[in-house]
């Protein structure tokens, strides 16, 4: 198989969807990979690189999508949809609920798009969204304490705290690979931490690992209401795969906090779970964030991106499996072994094979079972 790996063309996205090692297995299983040139500069893969594991590197994106199958990181932006074409198997992160425009070119073009985010295997977690997931996550507290400074808006507080001075309140909604990670750095310097979530089981694992050095709170509108106004630092972590995110924390909820305090909303790329960042929309890595009811927030889709070296490693020895699978096998065969492949299907012959996705753009659904 032919397998293209063109330049992310997002702003500020700095990953690259192979790695040489990548390459070089793909070469190994007798396939061919095109690289665009200095696709791999931003995360410090230089062109010998690729070279010398076995890539062909080409000038332009075109000639990348021109391939039987496409490998990037971040979903397709406009100006790409033009280089689509039928049979197509792109592999990458789509998010499609909030994307109803990137959806319809893949549709009207019958590309075949398997989306990282929806890969799940039979024990139903997210191998291929994890790895972002837990980058994501210990970036938001670090970045949430940046914005807590009086530089960035913030009302002067750090996060820690100081001898005989009460440390900041860090208040996570959501108790996944995001919201773990942030609770973790949060707890490691020095903050008092409250995670919110609805699964109980989850919460008394938590309580029982972390032994009281964090609260768990039962998620509910009233408890997060509460854990909203109190917090310094909020961070949104809320996913449900491949669905439009829901909206836990409202406007009004926000009018309620410190002037000052601090939002993160990691689950952006899904439309965000809080609604001043889900009404304003994403934010980009050079102008990060926002201030709304004297608020600091930022909505940043692509946080690994800013530590792209770490994220394009992290991601690709996640993806490397399933892409040697699907150009070994074909895409079809590929799902027909893998149930997690199969789950990763979003659209299909001009088609949508993703119930969440079909739900929220209101487009009719059609089970990827019956696409193999």
């Amino acid at each position: 198989m032919l397998v293209g790996i063109p330049t992310e063309i997002k702003k500020l996205e700095n990953r690259v969807g192979i790695t040489p090692a990548g390459v070089k297995a793909l070469v190994e299983a007798g396939h061919k990979v095109r690289v665009q040139k200095n696709a791999g500069n931003g995360s410090m893969i230089s062109n010998e690189e690729y070279i010398a594991a076995g890539a062909q590197i080409v000038e332009t994106a075109a000639e990348c999508w021109e391939c039987e199958m496409v490998v990037k990181v971040k979903e397709p932006l406009e100006p790409e949809y033009a280089l689509f074409h039928e049979g197509l198997l792109l592999f990458t992160y789509l998010h499609l609920a909030p994307e109803p425009a990137l959806t319809k070119a893949l549709l009207d073009k019958k590309v075949v798009g398997v989306a990282y985010e929806t890969v799940q295997p039979a024990d139903r977690t997210l191998p291929l969204l994890s790895p972002m997931s837990e980058v994501a996550g210990r970036m938001a507290t670090q970045v949430g304490a940046q914005m807590l400074t009086k530089k960035e808006g913030g009302m002067g507080l750090l996060l820690g705290g100081t001898a005989g001075v009460k440390a900041a309140h860090v208040v996570v909604i959501g108790a996944g690979v995001v919201g773990i990670a942030s609770a973790k750095v949060a707890m490691g310097m020095g903050a008092r931490v409250t995670v919110v979530d609805s699964n109980l089981n989850r919460l008394r694992q938590l309580d029982d690992i972390y032994e009281g050095r964090l609260q768990t709170l039962a998620s509910n509108s009233f408890n997060v209401a509460e854990a909203v106004k109190e917090a310094d630092l909020l961070i949104g972590s809320v996913l449900i795969p491949g669905a439009l995110t829901p909206k836990l924390v409202t406007e009004a909820m926000v009018k309620t906090m410190k002037k000052g305090a601090a939002i993160v909303d990691v689950a952006i790329d899904q439309g965000g779970c809080i609604e001043t960042t889900a009404k304003h929309g994403p934010t980009y890595h050079d102008n990060p964030t926002f201030i709304q009811h004297d608020v600091v927030h930022y909505s940043v889709g692509n946080m690994p991106g800013a530590v792209a070296r770490t994220s394009t490693f992290a991601l690709t020895n996640a993806t490397m499996p399933y892409m040697l699978a699907l150009a070994n096998k074909g895409w079809k065969q590929a799902c027909k072994d893998d149930i997690a492949l199969l789950r990763g299907l979003n659209t299909v012959g001009g088609k949508c094979t993703f119930a969440s996705v079909c739900e929220a753009l209101k487009l009719p659904y059609t089970p990827a079972e019956q696409m193999i």
